[in-house]
């Protein structure tokens, strides 16, 4: 597999990983630690995006 390939898979799992935070994010106001937590990792995610992302975006690869 090419390594632009394996790129592509990865900045889908990367905004697999977003999508679902942001779904916890919105569904835990009942529960404020999975809140914080979930705004935690979003800004992980942030810079997994910043880092492989935006390659992808911009067609930098």
């Amino acid at each position: 597999m090419s390594d632009q390939k394996k790129m592509i898979l990865l900045n889908e799992k990367i905004l697999k990983i977003k999508k679902l935070f942001y779904e916890l994010e919105t569904d835990s106001d009942c529960f404020p630690a999975l809140n914080r937590n979930s705004k935690r990792a979003l800004a992980s995610i942030k810079m997994l995006e910043l880092n492989i992302s935006d390659l992808i975006e911009f067609d930098i690869l």
